[in-house]
């Protein structure tokens, strides 16, 4: 799956950097939705379209019926878009953890089963820390995707990134977005299950 790039939209991005930054102290997860795109000629690697996230846990990581409940919630609800599961995104409790969970990787292998172009988002603190000091356009996440032997490994080097955003003013928005403190806004599926008034949908969040 090397050749494979991946595209995250703007909604998607910031809503799994929001949901992070709302649960500073703990691990958080979601899920990515959209569409692969086949390659369309002229030798272009097929490319993954991710269209929006949908911000899963703070607390229940890696609990296999919660997750189950999780994505069969998650795949009706965006059948009718076209979208399926793409992938999965994570950010570890501690802000130096750079290594990819077991329980990360354990659900990435269950998406893998029916996407195999899966992606696994990791958030990089030291990329988010860094984004109010420059102009840098790349993604504060690490692509890994899995391999034949089964493992999940980073991919993409600097200059010619597997992982970009669709739009190229997203890190703009997100510092705007990170200055009024929006990730108080983030609604999960773990606060739905508190609190089903609570849409995990999140509609108004970009409004």
């Amino acid at each position: 799956m090397g050749d494979c790039r991946y595209q995250i939209s703007q909604c998607a991005y910031i809503k799994f950097v929001l949901h992070a930054l709302k649960h500073r102290s703990s691990s958080v997860n979601g899920l990515l939705l959209g569409r692969l795109l086949e390659d369309g000629g002229g030798g272009a690697a097929p490319t993954v379209l991710i269209s929006d996230s949908v911000p899963l846990s703070h607390s229940q990581i890696g609990v296999l019926p919660y997750l189950e409940l999780a994505l069969i919630q998650v795949e009706e609800h965006f059948a009718s878009d076209g979208l399926t599961i793409v992938g999965y995104y994570h950010a570890n409790e501690r802000y130096d953890d750079t290594e990819l969970s077991g329980a990360a990787k354990k659900i990435g292998d269950h998406i893998f089963r029916y996407f195999p172009q899966a992606a696994l988002l990791l958030l990089d603190n030291k990329k988010l820390e860094g984004l109010p000091k420059g102009k840098g356009r790349d993604p504060v996440a690490q692509l890994f995707t899995r391999d034949s032997s089964r493992s999940w490994r980073s991919t993409g080097s600097v200059g010619s990134p597997q992982l970009t955003t669709k739009e190229p003013s997203a890190n703009v928005v997100l510092l705007d977005f990170m200055s009024t403190e929006k990730w108080n806004e983030v609604v999960d599926f773990d606060d739905h299950l508190d609190d089903i008034s609570k849409d995990w949908l999140n509609p108004d969040l970009f409004k």
